[in-house]
């Protein structure tokens, strides 16, 4: 006797846990407030973040250095909520000034500026030339400090209050071969995070971070060999990567109300803290 045939779609045979859930239902968390997002042309963490925080009820603005992917993606967005497009070089401090005076000048301010910018790379400490050092940290850290200056010195301007949320990585507490540069650049921005809220909590600031580990994404798979992305998929509590807007999620928390007593702290979106 045959089995009877089954139809309609099947059912995975992954274990529960190794399946990415539903994006949850936005619960209008960023009402009223504007977001600038950098590094947000890509399909990420930033891009993730950006719609997340339009679904979530915020204006937002997304920058990035390519200005023809940033075009793109903004259009792209654009279906989720009120979106503008600023080209920006993190590593050029003219025109991180000029990306949040542009914010302001077409929303009229800003209330949360997320610091996503970032660079890796792999290569061993023997043969890292100083190239290789000093441009995965002036995009990583330096981008980061110099966003998260020009943002807290308008937010004071503004009267206070606002929030920065900061992407780091599993990476700067743990050891991985070949990520030095990137390591020491994300442990940095663990360290400006936390040195900094100190600096900005009397104006009512605050200042937070993020710290993935694997978020997949198709750019992510072609600049990473697949038998690593499997470890590193291994290496986590649920068996896979995250999806990016699983690290939104929590993002958009730190930037909204439910977080108002936070700050100086790095989250682990990862089961990989120390």
């Amino acid at each position: 006797m045959t089995e009877p045939a089954v139809t309609g779609p099947q059912r995975s045979t992954a274990p529960e846990h190794a399946r990415p859930p539903a994006c949850p239902t936005p619960h209008d968390l960023l009402v009223g407030e504007v977001v600038v997002v950098t590094a947000a042309a890509g399909t990420g963490i930033g891009s993730a973040t950006a719609r997340r925080c339009l679904e979530e009820g915020a204006r937002v603005v997304v920058s990035d250095w390519h200005e023809r992917r940033l075009t793109e993606r903004a259009e792209e967005l654009a279906e989720f909520g009120e979106v503008h497009a600023v080209p920006c070089d993190v590593t050029d401090d003219d025109q991180v000034v000029a990306l949040i005076d542009a914010a302001c000048e077409h929303f009229g301010r800003i209330d949360v500026m997320v610091n996503n910018a970032g660079l890796g790379g792999t290569q061993s400490i023997l043969d890292m030339s100083d190239e290789e050092w000093s441009r995965v940290l002036d995009i990583t850290l330096n981008g980061t400090f110099r966003c998260t200056r020009a943002a807290t010195r308008r937010f004071v301007a503004q009267g206070g209050g606002g929030v920065v949320v900061n992407n780091a990585s599993v990476v700067g507490w743990r050891a991985q071969q070949g990520q030095a540069h990137y390591a020491a650049a994300k442990a940095g921005v663990m360290a400006l995070t936390r040195c900094a809220a100190m600096d900005v909590a009397e104006h009512g600031i605050r200042i937070n971070a993020v710290a993935p580990s694997l978020a997949a994404h198709p750019f992510l798979a072609k600049v990473t060999s697949e038998e690593l992305l499997t470890e590193l998929a291994g290496r986590e509590a649920f068996g896979r990567a995250a999806e990016p807007w699983e690290i939104a999620n929590v993002m958009v928390w730190l930037a909204s109300g439910y977080a108002t007593y936070l700050t100086g702290e790095t989250v682990s979106v990862s089961s990989q803290h120390p």
